[in-house]
């Protein structure tokens, strides 16, 4: 089973609230509310979306590049997408 499938919930608790953070953002935006205001929670969404990257990266890394059964080709292939990723994140 997939890590994205067994660690589905908190997965999508994590979501729900970068997705508030960003309607949080939207409205101090819409409201015309102080820059350190909107600063401050737009900082708060990058960390939130920067904590989730980690942590489906992580599992990624555990469960493809660590599993034992893996072939090494497969290995390869998994390595390229985590650079891959990697490479697009820091952009």
């Amino acid at each position: 089973m997939s890590h994205t499938v067994s660690n589905q919930k908190p997965l999508l608790a994590r979501i729900r609230r970068i997705k508030g953070q960003t309607q949080a953002l939207e409205r101090a935006l819409e409201e015309g509310q102080d820059c350190a205001v909107v600063l401050q929670q737009l900082a708060a969404v990058r960390g939130a979306v920067n904590g989730l990257m980690l942590e489906l990266l992580e599992g990624h890394v555990r469960e493809h590049l660590g599993a034992e059964a893996a072939k090494p080709e497969q290995r390869e292939q998994d390595l390229e997408l985590v650079v891959k990723v990697l490479r697009s994140y820091v952009k």
